[in-house]
């Protein structure tokens, strides 16, 4: 388990546009503890003299961030995420808040490695990018101008992340001291949750189960995102295990036989 779970997470920029908010957001994570950046597909030279400057004293953190052609790519080995959005929609949600999410971020950072998406400046995380999410977020804001700048964003996820952890470190600290007095620990690890399943196995379930839906028609072949994006809202809910999804990849496989055999299906009833 880590001490500091902070440096298990890593904040993923999905297509930013502009070099000097790269470099921007490279300060505000190293302001709250944040070391570890990924960028996907940028549009400018991500270490142009724009961003080092934009950086100052978080250049170490512009230096080593790792770049992905796409975001399939990006996401490979983590076991949760989280996207940002500003936008709203019927297919999105539900939000939650930095303030009220990042105790849970935590709770998984300390054995998990945790992504925290966010979108390119103009438009933000399309569907298709939150679809692999478990949690998204919406920074609360005045209606009148709802959007942020990306750095901005990025910080003030940062700061409630920040804050939740030094809360966390001051009750761990006086339950410490507590304990001095010969009072066992009551908050042992046994009974631990199984660890979440890998972002690649998730993703070969929908699949899995998109191809299956679509089979037995209850997909609409013009539009079958649509049904999916609920049903990956639903299954993220339930916080995935490997095991969980080796089971339900068990069932999809059982139904697929089950639907493609109507001689032997018949037979057995």
């Amino acid at each position: 388990m880590l001490t500091d779970p902070l440096q298990n997470i890593t904040i993923v920029l999905v297509r930013p546009q502009y070099a000097g908010n790269i470099g921007s957001v490279c300060r505000a994570m190293k302001n709250m503890g944040f070391s570890r950046m990924a960028l996907v597909s940028p549009e400018q030279d991500p270490l142009s003299a724009e961003a080092r400057m934009m950086a100052t004293s978080a250049k170490d953190l512009l230096y080593k961030a790792q770049s992905f052609s796409s975001l399939e790519e990006a996401l490979a080995g983590f076991r949760w995420i989280a996207g940002t959005s500003a936008r709203k929609g019927v297919r999105r949600g539900p939000f939650i808040s930095p303030r009220e999410i990042s105790p849970e971020i935590l709770r998984h950072a300390r054995t998990l490695p945790v992504a925290i998406l966010f979108g390119p400046e103009d438009r933000g995380l399309t569907n298709r990018d939150l679809d692999p999410c478990h949690a998204l977020i919406r920074i609360p804001t005045h209606p009148d101008l709802s959007s942020l700048n990306l750095a901005q964003a990025v910080l003030l996820v940062c700061y409630e992340l920040f804050l939740a952890n030094l809360e966390e470190k001051h009750k761990s600290e006086g339950a410490r001291t507590k304990g001095k007095g010969g009072r066992k620990d009551e908050s042992s690890s046994s009974g631990l949750a199984a660890p979440l399943a890998e972002f690649q196995k998730v993703e070969k379930m929908y699949a899995h189960l998109e191809q299956l839906l679509l089979r037995i028609g209850f997909l609409d072949p013009k539009n079958p995102k649509r049904i999916m994006h609920a049903l990956r809202r639903i299954f993220g809910r339930a916080q995935l295990s490997d095991r969980d999804v080796a089971i339900l990849r068990g069932i999809f496989r059982q139904l697929e036989w089950f639907a493609t055999h109507p001689d032997r299906r018949r037979g057995s009833l």
